[in-house]
């Protein structure tokens, strides 16, 4: 099979104050931007354990998320995992993100946290889960039970 890459394009108001958020919070590097008429219309960034994060400014065809609208999220949840989600989760909080759950150990063997970024989009930070998939479902069913 072909290699198959994804890379989220994340549609923003303002994609300059997100191309310098997302560095500092995630500790990317800016590979290429590109302008339209003063928008961006494409721009990647490179994360530290490969990957790219794009951003753009929102258009006639592309909608960014109303921050005010998108309380209880867009339906794309971007999940990150990091060996030092609590780092991750306090430079984003320092740069103006809303914490939407803190940073705990999960009973099903990560460390997790959510914030949503100025720009209306919702990040998980993490570390990668411990357990065997047998182990989070009863974990998970448990953690039902509880609730």
């Amino acid at each position: 099979m072909t290699e198959i890459r994804v890379s989220p394009k994340l549609v923003v108001h303002d994609a300059d104050a997100a191309l310098t958020f997302y560095a500092e919070v995630l500790g990317a590097r800016l590979l290429t931007r590109h302008t339209m008429g003063g928008s961006v219309v494409f721009a990647a960034l490179e994360l530290p354990g490969g990957g790219q994060v794009q951003v753009k400014d929102p258009d006639g065809v592309d909608a960014a998320p109303d921050r005010e609208a998108s309380v209880m999220g867009t339906g794309v949840i971007l999940d990150v995992l990091t060996d030092d989600p609590d780092a991750v989760m306090a430079r984003a909080l320092e740069r103006g993100a809303e914490q939407i759950f803190e940073v705990e150990d999960q009973p099903y063997g990560s460390r997790q946290g959510r914030f949503r970024d100025p720009f209306g989009h919702q990040w998980i930070v993490g570390t990668q889960v411990s357990m065997s998939d047998a182990d989070v479902q009863a974990a998970l069913d448990e953690w039902a039970r509880q609730t």
